[in-house]
């Protein structure tokens, strides 16, 4: 039976700075602190987590909707890939990220937290000290 879960984070940066660095190697790799190798076009691969996490872009909305075919080297070979949708919605303190995972295999629940300890946590401090030292360079 297949597993799906959605979970939201406030964080404090525009929709399009988020959008940009989950789809950039050297963007998503800055902002989760591990090594990745992203790409911004429909059909093309992505891996994150140094070859932990691979899939491929499936449909792409500009600064709003990131939709992708995910699945970890903790996956059978013969699951499926799961689906990640990441929704950006902006707010007047930053943006809501809602993470939709859906597809995930029997023992994919541990993934929920993975999102909030290797994702929301190292993205809040990334786009925290983004907004410091963009401070710090006006002062």
């Amino acid at each position: 039976m297949a597993i799906a879960f959605e979970i939201s984070e406030l964080i404090s940066a525009s929709p399009a700075a988020i959008y940009q660095a989950w789809l950039s190697s050297a963007g998503h790799t800055a902002m989760t602190g591990s090594p990745a190798e992203a790409s911004s076009g429909v059909g093309e691969a992505f891996s994150a987590w140094d070859g932990y996490i691979i899939g491929h872009n499936v449909e792409l909305e500009q600064d709003s909707r990131i939709l992708q075919a995910w699945r970890t080297s903790e996956f059978a070979e013969n699951e499926e890939d799961s689906r990640l949708e990441v929704i950006l919605t902006s707010q007047e303190s930053g943006t809501l990220v809602t993470i939709r995972h859906s597809d995930l295999p029997a023992n994919g629940e541990q993934y929920r937290q993975g999102w909030q300890d290797f994702y929301f946590a190292p993205m809040q401090d990334y786009f925290n000290r983004m907004a410091q030292d963009s401070l710090s360079e006006l002062d």
